[in-house]
């Protein structure tokens, strides 16, 4: 007969032993971190729809780390365009009440005031939000835009606006200083007034007259002529005569002339002499007088804002435009700079596409959002060069013509940073930046609620209730309490023992 020892059946309590002890320290595991198990195996069943879950949770953070970021730029630019805004709208209204007070340098206190705001909206625009310049376009490891003193004064062989607008002043008045028109005599009783060929200078825009006995000829020909023609019969007191021009930046002026008897006519003014041969000689002469006049001041502000336009209007791929000089008051026409005779003002990424488009980012798996800025858009670069125009221009103390050329130049600006119908905005940009950021808060929102939404998911299906974790490590203590004590009796039994 074979005995069995007593070990023999003790072995597998101790395994189970073991296996409840191991047991309990995963319930307390689970008990502590709230997590069925630490790899997805221990999930079972649901081990694929916990992958599932927690890679779209991955997924929504990485959007909303984009989200965070782009927020954080378009809130600088955001700031840097209202601040601009505000600059355009505090220089319009001091072009209306600014004095006439130039220094010896020939600034007034308004371009000095002009000056320094063009050097803050160059400086605005070489905003940084971390490495990159946010107005550079794709070009973001740059700067957008040149300094002031670049931009006004040139750098070394490059030229800047200052150079230009002079330039472009002296081929506007022309050599004659009549903005390259020609006014004669038209037979014995009349006077005419011719155009140059070039593109610069007046334009002839059209001719009137109240004396009902004269002949007027509207602009016609190659160069074209106007003219007016008394025959022989003299106007009549209180006729006028009214020569109308178009200036290089879009602009109209006229020039009316009144008859008077008096022999010393004063401004706009034409003597009726004894015949109309002599006064149509004093309408010749008078006209020439005040087209001069017209020339030295509304002309010459209207050439400093169509170079100004032509200036900001280049890029690194299309340089300004420049008059095709020296001489430059008898130029015939224009050419092309180069980024190494003239300074280049913008220097951020130039594309033919929205700025927008400059830069995209997914924030969601169905939305990608564009939100680039470039420092030439229309809107800003609008801005930027109206400033620019007031800061370059320079009048002399002694110039009997500047504070009417200073007022001409004040009155176009001011209805320029007004922004006529039809160009963009600082604001319009403001308004679509907004647009992405009520968007991207819109995603930013729907994240939130669906990551509450996802992580209560995967929370049922990895984690534990505290609850039913501590009955079952109640009952295993209690079980684990028995069978060690039933364990250590068995232990101490012996032959002598079981035969007692």
């Amino acid at each position: 007969m074979t005995v069995s020892t007593i070990g023999s059946y003790i072995l597998p309590g101790i395994q189970t032993l073991l296996d409840t002890r191991t047991r309990l320290d995963d319930l307390q595991r689970q008990l502590a971190t709230g997590q069925k198990s630490t790899t997805y195996s221990g999930l079972g069943v649901d081990r694929g729809l916990a992958v599932s879950l927690n890679a779209q949770l991955q997924a929504i953070g990485g959007f909303d780390e984009a989200i965070k970021q782009i927020s954080t730029r378009l809130s600088i630019v955001q700031t840097t365009l209202g601040r601009m805004s505000d600059v355009g709208r505090d220089l319009k209204t001091a072009t209306s009440t600014a004095p006439f007070d130039p220094d010896t340098a020939g600034q007034t206190t308004l371009q000095k005031t002009a000056s320094s705001d063009l050097g803050e909206l160059l400086g605005l625009l070489n905003t940084q939000v971390g490495d990159q310049y946010v107005f550079s376009g794709r070009d973001s490891d740059k700067p957008a835009v040149e300094t002031v003193d670049h931009v006004l004064n040139g750098d070394g062989q490059r030229a800047g606006l200052k150079q230009l607008i002079s330039e472009r002043g002296q081929a506007d008045l022309g050599s004659g200083g009549l903005g390259r028109l020609a006014i004669s005599a038209l037979g014995a009783t009349g006077v005419q007034v011719q155009q140059d060929a070039s593109p610069f200078g007046f334009k002839l825009a059209g001719i009137s007259t109240t004396t009902a006995s004269a002949t007027t000829a509207a602009p016609s020909g190659a160069p074209p002529t106007m003219s007016i023609d008394f025959g022989a019969t003299n106007p009549n007191v209180g006729d006028t005569v009214t020569f109308s021009y178009s200036l290089p930046d879009g602009s109209t002026e006229s020039v009316t002339l009144t008859a008077t008897n008096s022999t010393t006519p004063g401004p706009n003014e034409f003597t009726i002499g004894a015949t109309s041969d002599l006064t149509a000689a004093s309408l010749q002469t008078q006209l020439t007088a005040a087209t001069g006049k017209l020339a030295k001041t509304a002309l010459m502000a209207a050439s400093a804002v169509k170079t100004s336009s032509e200036f900001f209007a280049a890029d690194v791929d299309h340089p300004p435009l420049r008059v095709d000089g020296p001489p430059f008051d008898t130029a015939t026409g224009q050419v092309s700079g180069t980024a190494a005779n003239t300074v280049i003002w913008y220097s951020g990424e130039a594309s033919a596409d929205p700025a927008r488009s400059s830069a995209v980012a997914r924030i969601d798996s169905g939305l990608v959002v564009s939100y680039g800025t470039r420092a030439n858009e229309q809107g800003i670069q609008w801005l930027v060069q109206n400033v620019a125009t007031l800061a370059a221009m320079t009048f002399s103390p002694t110039d009997a013509d500047g504070q009417a050329r200073s007022q001409a130049l004040n009155d176009r600006l001011r209805s320029n940073l007004d922004v006529p119908a039809g160009t963009q905005k600082v604001e319009n940009i403001q308004a679509e930046i907004a647009a992405t950021q009520n968007a991207i808060k819109g995603t930013s929102d729907r994240h939130q609620q669906l990551s509450a939404t996802l992580s209560d998911f995967l929370n049922q299906v990895k984690g534990v209730s505290n609850e039913d974790v501590g009955a079952q490590i109640l009952a295993l203590q209690t079980r684990l309490s028995a069978s060690l004590q039933t364990t250590a009796m068995l232990y101490q039994t012996s032959l002598v023992n079981y035969l007692r």
